[in-house]
């Protein structure tokens, strides 16, 4: 189990250098980033004097090195625009953004695990065909273009507007939350009737216990071992999933910040978000792993 775990923590760290290293390098050859800070019509002097500033002209390597030293420093960079450490920028936003994907997560759990177990149990019914339906509308369906449906009908017909920082979260969030709704929906009606067809379910029913009791005594954890990995990259996905919704609904949050840098050409603030989704999705996996652990006890056993 120890050699589980330090196998796990290693590919982490791994996972998280050579994305550090990739955004380095992206950064650095995609185009001068001192010429990306100024005007277009910027004299070749006012560029050197910011590649100067910047440490751009030394060589590769060593540009590298102080990159990687002031990560492990905290010394992230400042926006350009605001002048501000480009943490606290993140920061300001982050809360919107943990706002609109949790509860969005939560109705993607709330709904589609329940209805899923449901087309489960009541496979080839009318009601399976409903849920299996719903699951494959929701998967397919772009958010942006419920999102818009969505403001479209609530302001055509209702005379409201429902985006803006004040507006309620619940209509972003089940924009964002619908595709998920449906992949839990789909994965647990599999994983479900995977279980219940299982050769120990059936000796327990010989046995004489209770569906219900089987169900939920011995389906139940076997089949949540496919969910926990589902839910495990929803949680990382929070921070980098809610880009589009945020656009559409106005959502004041991180996925409108990274847009605006973006355009903005706010390099310090792009890079700083990109390893902040990268280390998301690197922590949302090493906790699924570990929670194999408690889930699995075939993995304790190695």
């Amino acid at each position: 189990m120890t050699g589980y775990i330090l196998s796990r923590l290693l590919r982490a760290m791994l996972t998280m250098l050579i994305t550090v290293t990739l955004v380095f390098l992206f950064i650095r050859f995609s185009g001068d980033p001192a010429a990306a800070l100024v005007p277009p019509d910027a004299p070749q002097e006012v560029i050197d004097q910011y590649a100067r500033a910047m440490g751009l002209d030394q060589p590769i390597w060593q540009q590298y090195l102080g990159y990687v030293g002031g990560l492990l420093q905290g010394n992230f960079g400042f926006s350009i625009h605001t002048g501000l450490a480009v943490e606290d920028t993140f920061l300001e936003r982050l809360p919107y953004t943990l706002r609109l994907g949790i509860t969005a997560l939560a109705l993607a759990i709330a709904i589609g695990i329940p209805i899923g177990a449901v087309a489960a149990i009541r496979r080839g019914s009318s009601l399976d065909r409903l849920v299996m339906g719903f699951s494959v509308f929701a998967f397919a369906m772009p958010n942006f273009l419920f999102g818009l449906v969505v403001i479209l009908v609530a302001a055509l017909s209702f005379g409201a507007f429902l985006g803006g920082e004040n507006a309620s979260v619940i209509w972003p969030a089940l924009t964002l939350g619908l595709a998920a709704m449906g992949s839990f929906a789909r994965f647990t009606r599999s994983s479900v009737l995977e279980t219940i067809n299982a050769p120990y379910m059936r000796a327990a029913e010989a046995r004489g216990i209770p569906f219900g009791r089987r169900l939920i005594r011995h389906a139940a954890p076997n089949a949540a071992i496919p969910l926990v990995t589902l839910i495990g990259l929803s949680l990382g996905a929070l921070v980098a999933g809610s880009v589009v919704t945020e656009q559409v609904f106005a959502w004041p949050g991180v996925g409108q910040l990274l847009i605006r840098s973006v355009a903005t050409r706010d390099l310090a603030q792009v890079q700083f978000l990109v390893l902040v989704v990268a280390f998301t999705m690197v922590t949302a996996n090493l906790i699924v792993d570990l929670l194999y652990l408690i889930i699995d006890p075939r993995i304790r056993a190695k």
